[in-house]
């Protein structure tokens, strides 16, 4: 009895705890997500009026920027990403943030067909397109003082030097981005993704795997500094003398070099011989005369 009653009081303790005094802790999928996309190069992001967040004109998708992070709705899914072209992790619908939700329709640039019947100047109705349990969860998601938007995240303008073949993979992408980027986001299904990304940063930083990450993300560096100029030879491994020098002309170089150095030798020794003959010619002709 007295452990049935123990049990009643901690289940209403629980249901007395105020919900944002709760642990929030959100599961992302495993990032590498296909979602039919690739955006090859860092898009043109404007403001949406009135709203904390970014869109892209220029990509036939649904693309967004918010709080430090990329969202992208396709397929009936949202997907997430702190690099433009990913890789991506799917968030639950439950978990997608207020202000990205209220993006009006019409900069949706792909939208789906059952968003025409809804107004273009307003948020999609997801509340009639998920259901009431949605709508429970999210209560109030359409509802907000307009005169206290928070200001819109730093654009990661960072990434625009690496594009196509120049694109850093996942260990590459978080070591750039904790050097180059210092927003801290306000919402919680940001700050979880952030906290996943420093977590995987910090492996990177385990004894062996912290070196390869610094060659890699150097090896950017050198092929970034060198953007517009001709391409930079590897040359570790060549002898010091030979450094610098055009690849597929280092032997006629050095050939050319040895053909210099034997005229030399030979010239110095035409020089000794004849200088050896005149000394030569003077004993001889001392010594006759000393006899006569």
């Amino acid at each position: 009895m007295r452990h049935q009653l123990a049990s009643l009081i901690l289940l209403a303790m629980a249901a007395a705890t105020p919900a944002a005094a709760q642990q929030v802790t959100i599961n992302f999928s495993q990032p590498g997500v296909a979602i039919g996309i690739n955006v090859g190069e860092y898009p043109r992001l404007q403001r949406v009026p009135g709203y904390p967040v970014y869109y892209a004109p220029n990509v036939g998708t649904n693309f967004f920027f918010y709080d430090g992070l990329y969202w992208v709705y396709e397929e009936d899914r949202w997907y997430t990403s702190s690099w433009y072209n990913g890789p991506w992790n799917t968030v639950d619908p439950y978990n997608v943030p207020a202000y990205v939700l209220r993006v009006p329709v019409r900069y949706y640039r792909h939208a789906p067909a059952y968003f025409r019947t809804w107004r273009a100047d307003a948020p999609p109705r997801w509340d009639e397109h998920w259901g009431a349990s949605w709508t429970d969860r999210r209560s109030g998601w359409d509802r907000w003082d307009r005169r206290s938007v928070p200001a819109a995240a730093p654009l990661p303008v960072y990434q625009r030097q690496y594009q196509r073949e120049r694109y850093p993979q996942l260990s590459q992408q978080i070591v750039i981005q904790s050097r180059d980027y210092r927003y801290q986001p306000r919402e919680v299904v940001a700050r979880e993704l952030y906290q996943q990304r420093r977590a995987q940063y910090q492996e990177t930083q385990a004894p062996g795997r912290r070196d390869a990450s610094r060659s890699a993300t150097s090896r950017d560096d050198r092929r970034g500094d060198n953007r517009g100029g001709p391409p930079v030879r590897d040359e570790r491994g060549i002898p010091a003398h030979a450094k610098g020098l055009a690849k597929g002309h280092d032997d006629d170089r050095r050939g050319r070099d040895n053909d210099s150095r034997r005229d030399r030798d030979d010239d110095s020794s035409r020089g000794r011989d004849k200088d050896d003959k005149v000394k030569k010619d003077k004993k001889e002709k001392k010594d006759k005369k000393d006899k006569d």
